[in-house]
């Protein structure tokens, strides 16, 4: 007699994919495309996911990894990650029409940089070396900044522990071990100052919070995100940790290994927070057509926030819109 076969499940974590700032930073290229014409340049990765930027381009939009790139009185757009002061006015001297798409997360987090630094407290920014987001927030205050990419990196810290110090940390990054390298800096740091609030942006810990919740129910967890995306990276690593037998980071349903799904009966699915959901209903369908279920979601919490667009675009939307009436 033959043992009775597990029933098949799929589960698909909400929220999950664009956030508020994604959202905001697509539109800004989608409107300067419509309101300018094309081309329009845009500094780095918008976002940052192959399959939007590949969209983006189609439309007219060139992306170049720095102004030089851009050519004198053109309108360029910068990435939601951030740039610094130093970016702002190579734009300005290159007389470049210049959008800033900043997320206004991101933003919050300069404003700190720069608060610490006139109040002569030095930094330590949590993050990884060479990330948009961390080169943008130590060009607010260079001098000031120590970059800590790890917990283990407190250990070899060669600074005065007598001072004030304060921290923060880039936007995307696994909440628990943001907090691991934070508690580890206070036990060397005794005069540690916090930031205002949490750096961590809403969207990525409310995703974290997602995958953890149904990871420790799923053979496989299947991560759509592009490999330069910070959070969706952390997105596989929340999984593993929290439980999952195994997790794998996917651009497309058709980077899915049909090995992977061997001996499987259930499946977590989720996104990074710059993908659009339709790459996700890809994955949902690859599974489908391979014996899996409907997907049942399970959201961990409703998200309502939006971010209005930059300044200058809206005020050229406005001009725009006056001279058609």
């Amino acid at each position: 007699m033959n043992a009775p076969q597990t029933k098949k499940q799929v589960l698909v974590a909400a929220p999950r994919g664009y956030c508020a700032g994604v959202d905001r930073a697509v539109i800004t290229v989608e409107k300067a495309l419509e309101t300018y014409g094309a081309p329009v340049y845009v500094r780095k990765q918008i976002v940052h996911n192959r399959h939007v930027v590949e969209t983006l381009e189609k439309r007219g939009a060139i992306f170049v990894e720095e102004l030089d790139g851009v050519p004198e009185g053109s309108t360029v757009v910068f990435s939601a990650h951030g740039v610094s002061p130093a970016v702002h006015a190579e734009a300005a001297q290159r007389q470049l029409k210049a959008i800033d798409a900043t997320c206004p997360l991101v933003t919050k987090v300069h404003r700190e940089a720069v608060r610490f630094d006139k109040e002569d407290v030095d930094i330590f920014l949590i993050g990884h070396a060479g990330h948009e987001e961390v080169e943008g927030t130590t060009g607010e205050a260079p001098d000031r900044i120590t970059l800590v990419e790890h917990p283990d990196d407190v250990d070899e810290l060669d600074v005065p522990t007598d001072r004030p110090m304060a921290w923060l940390s880039q936007t995307t990054l696994s909440v628990d071990e943001t907090m691991e390298t934070v508690n580890r800096l206070r036990e060397k740091f005794p005069l540690l100052m916090d930031p205002p609030s949490d750096d961590i942006c809403y969207a990525t810990q409310n995703r974290q919070q997602a995958v953890k919740q149904i990871a420790p129910r799923v053979d496989l967890m299947i991560v759509v995100g592009s490999k330069n995306s910070s959070n969706s990276v952390r997105l596989v690593e929340v999984a593993l940790e929290a439980g999952a037998g195994a997790s794998h980071l996917v651009d497309y349903a058709t980077e899915i290994d049909e090995a992977w799904l061997e001996g499987v009966t259930s499946v977590g699915v989720t996104s990074g927070a710059s993908v659009p959901d339709e790459l996700v209903q890809g994955v949902l369908a690859f599974l489908e057509e391979r014996g899996f279920p409907p997907a049942t979601e399970e959201r961990l919490t409703e998200e309502n926030l939006t971010f209005s667009l930059p300044p200058e675009l809206r005020r050229d939307l406005k001009a725009n819109t006056a001279l058609k009436h």
